[in-house]
C-alpha cells in the first residue's frame, strides 16, 4: 500500500525535483497565461495609444490649419476686394501697414509674395527678399486657390505650418498672401498629450501583470502541487495526500485528489489481499484433494477411509467450482458482460429451492436452516431465476461460513407494499459496525478469518441492482448478522 506522505517528509533529492517540478509547471503556465492574457491586452492598449494620438494630432494640427486658412482667406478677400486695382504702389503700401499692424507677428508670420515666388513684404523683416520655394507657393499661383502646407522649412529646417491664398487683379493671380507658423509649440503639446495617454496605458499594463502574477500565484501555483500529486500518485504513491490550504474550487479538487488517492490505495491493498487470499483458498482444497488422492492410490482397503476421501475431494472439488464461478462472474461485471434473462419468476420458489438445496448439507455441520412457508400467495416477478437463485445460495452459504458459530440460520420472505422482501439471518457474532460500510465492495473480507474470495456479496449487489432491488447486509437485534433483499412485486 502507499505510505501517506506529509509535507515536509521528502528527502533532498526528492524535495529538489519536486521544486523543479512546479518551477517547470509555473514556468510554462505563466508563459501560457502571459501569450493568452496579457498580449491581447497589450496588443489594446497598442491600438487605443495609437488611435489617441492619431486623434490627438489630427485635433491639434487640423484647428490650427482652419485657423490660418480662415485668417489667409479673410486678408485676401479684403486685399482682393479694395487694393488690387489701385497699382503696385497702393498695394505695396497696404502691405506694409498690413505687415506692421499685423496682431499675432510673435507666433505667426504674414508674407506678401509676388508672382515670381520672392517675399515682398513680411512682419519678419529678416526673410524679405527670399524664396521659401515650398510647393504650396507654386500650386496657389498655378490653380489659384488657397493651399496649405505642413513640412520643413527650406531655409531654415524648422516643421511649419503654412496656408497660402492668391491675390488677384484683373483676374490674374498676382502673389500670394501666406501665413506661417512654427509648429514647435503644437509639436510639444502632441507629444504631451501622447506621453500622458502612454504612461496610463503603461501603468494600466502594469496593474494588469501584476493581478495576473497575484492570480498565478493563487491559483496557477497550486494547480501545480496538485499535478505534482497526480504524478507521485501515477508512480506509484497511493496514498499520497495534499495538504489542501483552500477554500474554494481548489480546496474541492484537492479533496477530490485525496479521496481519489486514498481509495485507489485501497483498492490496491484489496487486490493484494485478494491475489493472497484467492492464492491460499486454491491451495488449500488442491492440497486436500491431491493428498486424498494419493491416499486412495495407495490404500484402497479402508472402505470407510474410502468413502471419507471421496467426500472430501468432492467438497473440495465444489468448493473450487464455485470459487471459479465467483471469479468468472466478477470478470463479466468489470467488462460489462453481465447479463439477465428476464422472464416471469415465481421469487418464493426460487428461495425455496435454495433452501432445499442447502439445508440437508448445513444441517450436516450442525447448522439449523429454519424456514416456514407462508400461506400468502406471492404473484411472480420479472427477474432471472438463475441469478436470484444464485444471490439466495451465496448468502446462505455465507451465512453459514461467517455466522455458523450461533449454529442457526432464519429465512423468511414477505410481500411489504409494492416489494417482495426476502431476509435471511445468523445468529453467529454479526459484522462489527466499522466494517459494515465495506461488507459489499469487492475483495473485502475485514477481519473474518472465514474462507472466501471476497467477492461473493458484490456479485449478489449487481446482480439485485440490475433488477431494480435493494441488497442491505446489517446487525440483527440480539446478535448475528440479517441480509435484507427487496425486489418490486412488478418488474
Amino acid at each position: 500500500m502507499g505510505t501517506v506522505k506529509p509535507e515536509g517528509a521528502w528527502s533532498d533529492g526528492t524535495g529538489m525535483e519536486k521544486q523543479r517540478w512546479k518551477s517547470l509547471c509555473l514556468r510554462s503556465l505563466r508563459q501560457r497565461w502571459i501569450f493568452n492574457s496579457i498580449l491581447p491586452i497589450l496588443a489594446l492598449l497598442v491600438l487605443i495609444v495609437t488611435l489617441f494620438s492619431t486623434g490627438v494630432s489630427n485635433y491639434y494640427y487640423g484647428t490650427m490649419q482652419k485657423g490660418l486658412e480662415s485668417r489667409a482667406q479673410a486678408l485676401a478677400n479684403s486685399f482682393n476686394e479694395y487694393f488690387m486695382d489701385n497699382g503696385f504702389a497702393n498695394y505695396y503700401q497696404k502691405a506694409v501697414q498690413s505687415a506692421e499692424s499685423f496682431e499675432d507677428k510673435n507666433k505667426i508670420e504674414l508674407q506678401f509674395i509676388g508672382s515670381s515666388g520672392r517675399i515682398q513684404v513680411s512682419t519678419s523683416g529678416l526673410t524679405a527678399g527670399t524664396s521659401p520655394r515650398t510647393d504650396d507657393i507654386s500650386r496657389a499661383l498655378q490653380n489659384q486657390a488657397l493651399v496649405p502646407y505642413q513640412g520643413q522649412d527650406l531655409e531654415t529646417g524648422e516643421t511649419i505650418m503654412a496656408v497660402s491664398c492668391p491675390l488677384i487683379s484683373n483676374g490674374r493671380v498676382v502673389g500670394i498672401i501666406r501665413l506661417v507658423t512654427s509648429l514647435r509649440a503644437v509639436n510639444r503639446q502632441v507629444l504631451i498629450a501622447v506621453l500622458a495617454i502612454f504612461l496610463i496605458a503603461m501603468l494600466c499594463l502594469g496593474l494588469v501583470i501584476i493581478s495576473n502574477l497575484l492570480f498565478i500565484n493563487n491559483v496557477v501555483e497550486p494547480v501545480a502541487e496538485v499535478t505534482n500529486a497526480a504524478k507521485q500518485i501515477t508512480a506509484g504513491s497511493y496514498g499520497y495526500l495534499i495538504k489542501n490550504k483552500y477554500d474554494d474550487e481548489l480546496g474541492e479538487l484537492v479533496d477530490n485528489i485525496n479521496n481519489m488517492s486514498l481509495k485507489i490505495s485501497q483498492n490496491e491493498k484489496m487486490k493484494r489481499d485478494f491475489i493472497s487470499s484467492v492464492s491460499h483458498e486454491l491451495r488449500t482444497p488442491l492440497t486436500a484433494i491431491n493428498g486424498w488422492g494419493e491416499t486412495i492410490l495407495e490404500d484402497t482397503s479402508d472402505r470407510a477411509q474410502l468413502r471419507r476421501g471421496i467426500r472430501i475431494i468432492v467438497n473440495e472439488s465444489r468448493r473450487l467450482s464455485n470459487m471459479v464461478e465467483e471469479l468468472l462472474e466478477f470478470s463479466k461485471m468489470e467488462d460489462g458482460r453481465f447479463t439477465l434473462q428476464i422472464e416471469a419468476v415465481d421469487l418464493q420458489a426460487e428461495l425455496e429451492d435454495a433452501i432445499f438445496t442447502y439445508q440437508e448439507l448445513l444441517k450436516q455441520e450442525g447448522i439449523t436452516l429454519e424456514y416456514s412457508p407462508s400461506d400468502e400467495v406471492f404473484p411472480q416477478i420479472s427477474g432471472d431465476p438463475e441469478r436470484l437463485k444464485q444471490v439466495f445460495c451465496n448468502v446462505l452459504d455465507n451465512a453459514a461460513k461467517h455466522g455458523g458459530a450461533g449454529k442457526r440460520i432464519s429465512a423468511s420472505i414477505v410481500q411489504e407494499g409494492g416489494e417482495q422482501v426476502v431476509r435471511i439471518r445468523d445468529y453467529g457474532p454479526g459484522v462489527p459496525e466499522v466494517e459494515l460500510p465495506f461488507i459489499k465492495q469487492k475483495f473485502y473480507k475485514g477481519t473474518s478469518k472465514a474462507r472466501g474470495s471476497g467477492i461473493g456479496l458484490a456479485v449478489c449487489d449487481e446482480i439485485i441492482n440490475l433488477h431494480n432491488g435493494t441488497f442491505t447486509i446489517g446487525n440483527a437485534d440480539g446478535g448475528g448478522a440479517v441480509v435484507t433483499i427487496r425486489l418490486p412485486a412488478k418488474g
